[in-house]
């Protein structure tokens, strides 16, 4: 995270209480798709005492960033304490990891609950092509996938892979075979996400 962020968090110090620091984390969670609105920003502001959003828009970047870490890559007690550098008051530190601690099961069931619903794969064909009539050029695979959604309705995607794009997505689908077999440890686990193909 960067650096200078970090000189925000003393604000959070202003706050008359643990449950004040809660309820700015809990808002910024709520809010994590739409960002604060004005009441929210105003409550806010009136919990850490700020006459303006100048100091306060830095403070809740660097509470966003950190809520991020924690959820997304399922930072543990002992490895939140490390996100912060040495100058964040210890007392901050504690009280801080304390209550993302407190919230991350939650949250992070929060994102798995977010998360879209997916078109399922009917159907796969796939056949030989030359990439054009020059001389000299490496075929590729012409992939063919059919796709049904909830409503029954049917998409097609077609696409081209040479050796190498494909040796990429073999790979990766090696990966998500691998933690597809590992979903009942999903709780210890950081949300992954896939390598770019291209």
């Amino acid at each position: 995270m960067e650096h200078s962020l970090w000189n925000h968090l003393p604000l959070l110090v202003r706050a008359n209480s643990k449950e004040s620091v809660e309820y700015i984390l809990q808002a910024l969670w709520r809010t994590r798709q739409t960002g604060l609105d004005s009441a929210d920003r105003l409550v806010i502001r009136d919990i850490l005492q700020l006459p303006n959003d100048t100091d306060l828009d830095p403070l809740l970047v660097c509470l966003r960033m950190l809520i991020r870490r924690c959820v997304y890559e399922n930072v543990s007690k002992d490895d939140i304490q490390k996100l912060f550098p040495e100058e964040v008051l210890p007392e901050l530190q504690r009280l801080l990891t304390l209550l993302l601690q407190k919230f991350k099961t939650e949250w992070r069931a929060d994102v798995f609950k977010d998360q879209v619903d997916f078109p399922r794969l009917k159907a796969m064909t796939w056949n030989m092509a030359n990439q054009d009539a020059a001389e000299g050029t490496d075929p590729v695979a012409v992939i063919n996938l059919k796709l049904q959604d909830d409503t029954q309705s049917h998409s097609e995607v077609k696409f081209q892979l040479g050796k190498d794009t494909l040796e990429t997505m073999v790979k990766s689908m090696y990966c998500i075979r691998d933690q597809l077999s590992d979903l009942g440890g999903a709780s210890n686990r950081p949300l992954s996400q896939g390598t770019n193909i291209v």
